[in-house]
C-alpha cells in the first residue's frame, strides 16, 4: 500500500511539472492599429522566437508554466516588454502596440486623420517606408501608388518632377494632397505639383491613400480621395546614414540623414539632404534637383512639446509639353522631343520648369489632461519660379525638328541693327505665392466608448503671377506694350511682360467630429464648414484705383458619417455617406484672366457613399469595396478660340466602381499582393443653350453641347496589379510588381462635341501591362548596417500610350522604356 502511494504521489508530481502552455497575441501600429507584419517576438534571456504574420499575429507553444519577459521588436519602432505569468493551457495578450521611435509622430498623425484598419470606415491603404525605400528608384510620389485600387499614374511628358496621379477617374484639383496634415493643394485651383516634393521620399515615414470621403476633419476636396503623406519626425535613438546610387541616363543621387536622438535636457535634432542630377530618359529633359529636411523637437515637460519641421525641393529640369503621334513615336523612338534645341553647342530648354516650394510648419502638442489633448500647427510656405516657353514670332526649327537657336539670334543680332526688339526670344510665366496658415485640432475622451473632436482650419494665399523675360537670345530689348499703365516698353532679362496679377485666397474653416466605440462597433460623424475668399488685383489691364475686386465669398459644408462593424476576429464591415459642396477654382469666378466676375458661377456638389468588406487570417488579407460619387453642377470654363469662351453650368458626372485587393503570405518569407479595380466613369448630362462670350464679355452664341453618356478620359477604369515579394536568403529580397491598364480614353473637351453626329467616344488608349523588379540585400561591414538596393522599371521594356488628348492617336504621351537605378545605403 505504502509503494502504490509513493507511485501514485510520483507520477502526480512529474505530471505537475511538465505542464505547458502557449502565449499567443498581435503586435500593432499604435496609431493607425496596422498589423505590423514581420515585428519579431522573442522570450528574454532565450533562443526561442517568433515573427508577426500578415495579421500580426505570433503565437509560444509548448512552453513550460513560469514567468517569461516577451519582447517586441520592429524596424523603426520602440521596443515594447510585457512580463507574463504563464501557468495555465493558455495566455492571449492584449495587443501590444508598438510606436515609431520619432519625437512627435503620434501628434502628427493625429493632424493628418491617419485612418485604422477594422475601425475608420473608409477604403485605405498604406504603403511603410521601407516599401518605398526599396521601390523608389528614380520614381516620384504618384508612381509609387500605382498599383493602389483606383489609382493611375504617369510621367506624363517624362521630365522630373511632372507626373501626375488620378484616384477613381479625378485629378489632383479634386484629390486632396496632406504633408504631415497640412493641405497643398493650390489654393486657386487645386492642383497639386509634384516636382515641389520631388525627392522627398527619402524622408516619407508613410504614406496613406484614403479612397472616397476618407478620415480628414478639415474640408478638403477629397472627391476622389485623400493622399496622406508623412515625413520623419526626430528619431530617439541617434543614428543616421548615407546613399548614393546611379542610374541609365546620367541619373545620380547623393544622400544623407543624422539624428542626435533624445538628449537628456528633452531636445532632438535630425537633418537630411540630397542631390539629384541626371540627363533624362526623354531627350532634353536635363535636370538638377536637391531636398532638403530639418527637425528640431524640445520636450518642455509631460505636457507640453514642440516640433519645428522644414522641407523643400528646388528643382529645375527641361521638359516635354508637345505631344507626337503615335506614328512620330515609332519612327522617332520614345525619347524623341521637340521642346529644346541647341545655342553655342550646348542644351538650351524652350520648355522647362524651376521652382522651389518650402514648407516650415510648428507644432505644439499639449497634454492637457489624461483624456483631452490640442494638437496644432503653424505653418509657412513660400513659392517661387515658374516654367518656361516662348515668345515673339514662330522660332526657327531644325530640319530634326529642334528649335534652332542658332538662327534666332542671327536674326535678332541683325535686327538690332535696325533698332528692333527681338524676333522671337525665351520667356518664363511665373507664379510664386506666399501661404500662411493655423491647423488646431482638440481631442476630448469624453468615455471609454465616445471622443469628440474639433478645431479651425485658417488659412492666407497670395498668388503672385506674371510673366518675365529670360533670354533675349541675342536681342538688345523685347518689346511690350500689354501694360497699359507703361506701354511700348523695351525689356531686358528679368523684366515683367505680358502680364501681371495677383490672388488673394482667404479660407476660413472650422470642423467637430464625434467617434463612438463599442466593443466591435465604431461610427464617426463629421460636420466641417468653410469660407472661400476670392479677390484678384490686376496690375497690367487697369489703372490704379480699378485694379482690386471685391472679395467673392462661397460657403461651402462637409456632412459625412460612417460605421464599421468587426462580426468576427476575422471579418468586417464599413459604410459610409456624405456630401459636400467644393468652391469653383479662381479662373472660373474671374473669366478671362480679367477682373471680370461671373455672376453665374455655382458651387459644386458633391454626393458620395460606399460599402466595404474586409478579411482577416493569419495569411491573408483582403478588401473589396464598392462605391458610387456624384459630381453635380461642375465648374468648367472652356476656350472655344484664342477670343471666345464658354461657361459650362450644369456639367454632372457618375463615377462608379469596384476595388478589390489582397496581401497573402503563404510563409514568412513571401509575401503576395494583388488588386482588381473595375470602374464605370460617365459624362451624365447634355449642355443646352450653353452661352458663349467675347474677351468683353459679349455674347456672341449659343450653343448646345453633346456629352452624356460618354466616358470620362485621363485614367484607366480597369486597372489590376500582382506584386510578390520574397526573402531568399537572410537579408536578400527580391520584388516584382506588374500592373494592367484598359478602358483609358483619350482627355476631350466637351466643347468640341457641338451636335449629335459629333457625338462619339474619344479614341481609347490600347490596354497595356508593365512590370517592375526590384532587389535589396542586407548586411554588415564590421558594426555597420549596409543596404544595396537594385531596381529595374518597365522591365521589359515594352512600349505603350500612357497619356493621351483630344487627337487622339495622333496627339500622345509614350511611357518611357526600361530604366535601371543602383544604390548603397550605409546606416551609422
Amino acid at each position: 500500500m505504502r509503494k502504490t502511494l509513493l507511485l501514485i504521489l510520483c507520477l502526480s508530481s512529474l505530471t505537475a511539472w511538465a505542464q505547458t502552455g502557449s502565449i499567443k497575441g498581435t503586435v500593432i501600429d499604435k496609431e493607425s492599429s496596422e498589423p505590423l507584419i514581420g515585428a519579431t517576438v522573442t522570450i528574454q534571456g532565450t533562443s526561442v522566437g517568433a515573427v508577426a504574420d500578415v495579421q500580426g499575429n505570433f503565437t509560444f507553444n509548448d512552453l513550460d508554466y513560469g514567468t517569461y519577459t516577451v519582447v517586441f521588436k520592429f524596424v523603426g519602432y520602440g521596443e515594447e516588454k510585457r512580463t507574463i505569468d504563464l501557468k495555465s493551457a493558455l495566455v492571449t495578450l492584449d495587443p501590444v502596440e508598438l510606436s515609431e521611435s520619432s519625437i512627435g509622430l503620434e501628434e502628427v498623425m493625429v493632424l493628418a486623420s491617419v485612418a485604422e484598419d477594422r475601425k475608420t470606415p473608409v477604403a485605405v491603404s498604406v504603403v511603410k517606408k521601407d516599401v518605398i525605400l526599396e521601390r523608389a528608384s528614380n520614381q516620384e510620389f504618384p508612381e509609387l501608388l500605382k498599383s493602389t485600387p483606383g489609382v493611375y499614374a504617369t510621367k506624363q511628358g517624362g521630365g522630373y518632377g511632372d507626373s501626375r496621379i488620378n484616384l477613381r477617374g479625378f485629378n489632383s484639383e479634386n484629390v486632396a494632397v496632406l504633408i504631415n496634415g497640412v493641405p497643398v493643394n493650390d489654393m486657386e485651383n487645386g492642383r497639386v505639383y509634384w516636382s515641389n516634393w520631388a525627392g522627398l521620399t527619402d524622408v516619407t515615414t508613410m504614406m496613406q491613400v484614403q479612397r472616397g470621403l476618407g478620415a480628414s476633419k478639415v474640408a478638403v476636396p477629397s472627391i476622389g480621395g485623400t493622399i496622406n503623406i508623412l515625413t520623419n519626425s526626430t528619431d530617439v535613438e541617434k543614428g543616421g546614414n548615407v546613399f548614393y546610387g546611379i542610374g541609365n541616363d546620367n541619373y545620380q543621387k547623393a544622400s544623407f540623414y543624422v539624428s542626435t536622438g533624445l538628449t537628456d535636457n528633452g531636445w532632438a535634432v535630425s537633418l537630411s539632404g540630397a542631390k539629384i542630377t541626371g540627363d533624362g530618359y526623354v531627350d532634353g529633359t536635363e535636370f538638377q534637383g536637391y531636398n532638403y529636411f530639418f527637425n528640431v523637437s524640445k520636450v518642455i515637460n509631460e505636457k507640453h512639446s514642440l516640433s519645428l519641421t522644414g522641407f523643400g525641393a528646388p528643382q529645375r529640369h527641361g521638359q516635354r509639353q508637345n505631344t507626337h503621334s503615335l506614328q512620330t513615336f515609332k519612327n522617332e523612338g520614345l525619347k524623341y522631343n521637340t521642346d529644346y534645341g541647341y545655342l553655342d553647342g550646348e542644351v538650351l530648354h524652350a520648355e522647362d520648369n524651376f521652382y522651389h516650394k518650402p514648407q516650415f510648419s510648428l507644432n505644439h502638442y499639449w497634454t492637457i489632461n489624461e483624456r483631452m489633448d490640442l494638437s496644432t500647427a503653424f505653418y509657412v510656405s513660400t513659392g517661387t519660379g515658374g516654367g518656361g516657353g516662348t515668345a515673339g514670332n514662330s522660332m526657327a526649327r531644325t530640319s530634326e525638328g529642334l528649335y534652332d537657336f542658332e538662327t534666332v539670334r542671327e536674326l535678332n543680332v541683325e535686327n538690332n541693327e535696325t533698332g528692333s526688339g527681338a524676333l522671337s526670344y525665351l520667356r518664363a510665366s511665373r507664379n510664386d505665392h506666399r501661404w500662411y496658415g493655423v491647423l488646431s485640432t482638440l481631442n476630448d475622451q469624453i468615455s471609454d466608448n465616445l471622443t469628440i473632436q474639433g478645431g479651425l482650419d485658417l488659412r492666407y494665399y497670395k498668388g503672385i503671377h506674371f510673366s518675365e523675360v529670360t533670354n533675349l537670345l541675342g536681342a538688345d530689348f523685347a518689346e511690350d506694350d500689354n501694360d497699359i499703365n507703361n506701354p511700348n516698353r523695351r525689356l531686358q532679362v528679368g523684366d515683367k511682360r505680358d502680364y501681371y496679377n495677383d490672388g488673394i485666397v482667404l479660407w476660413e474653416g472650422v470642423f467637430g467630429q464625434a467617434e463612438y466605440t463599442v466593443n466591435d462597433l465604431s461610427a464617426f460623424v463629421n460636420i466641417a464648414v468653410s469660407n472661400t475668399s476670392y479677390k484678384r488685383i490686376d496690375y497690367y489691364q487697369y489703372v490704379p484705383g480699378e485694379q482690386e475686386t471685391d472679395f467673392q465669398n462661397f460657403l461651402g459644408y462637409q456632412a459625412k458619417g460612417g460605421l464599421n462593424y468587426n462580426l468576427s476576429q476575422k471579418h468586417n464591415v464599413f459604410v459610409n455617406g456624405g456630401y459636400f459642396t467644393k468652391a469653383p477654382i479662381f479662373d472660373a469666378v474671374f473669366q478671362d484672366f480679367q477682373n471680370i466676375i461671373n455672376e453665374d458661377v455655382e458651387m459644386q456638389k458633391i454626393l458620395s457613399a460606399e460599402v466595404g468588406y474586409g478579411f482577416r487570417t493569419s495569411k491573408l488579407s483582403a478588401n473589396l469595396n464598392v462605391y458610387w460619387t456624384n459630381w453635380r453642377d461642375r465648374t468648367l470654363i472652356e476656350s472655344i478660340s484664342d477670343s471666345t469662351f464658354a461657361n459650362l453650368q450644369g456639367v454632372n458626372a457618375i463615377h462608379q466602381g469596384v476595388e478589390l485587393d489582397f496581401q497573402y503570405r503563404p510563409i514568412r518569407q513571401v509575401t503576395l499582393t494583388g488588386m482588381v479595380s473595375l470602374g464605370d466613369w460617365t459624362w451624365q448630362n447634355d449642355l443646352t443653350d450653353v452661352n458663349v462670350y467675347d474677351e468683353d464679355r459679349n455674347l456672341v452664341g449659343t450653343y448646345n453641347y453633346y456629352i452624356s453618356g460618354l466616358k470620362v478620359g485621363n485614367s484607366a477604369q480597369t486597372t489590376a496589379a500582382l506584386g510578390a515579394r520574397i526573402e531568399v536568403l537572410k537579408g536578400f529580397k527580391v520584388g516584382a510588381n506588374l500592373n494592367y491598364y484598359a478602358n483609358n480614353y483619350a482627355d476631350f473637351e466637351p466643347t468640341d462635341i457641338t451636335s449629335p453626329e459629333l457625338k462619339t467616344q474619344s479614341w481609347e488608349i490600347p490596354e497595356y501591362f508593365n512590370l517592375d523588379l526590384n532587389a535589396n540585400y542586407t548586411f554588415q561591414i564590421g558594426e555597420i548596417e549596409s543596404i544595396l538596393y537594385g531596381n529595374v522599371n518597365n522591365a521589359l521594356d515594352a512600349e505603350y500610350v500612357t497619356d493621351a488628348r483630344s487627337g487622339g492617336i495622333n496627339d500622345v504621351y509614350m511611357g518611357t522604356g526600361r530604366q535601371w537605378t543602383l544604390g548603397m545605403r550605409i546606416k551609422f
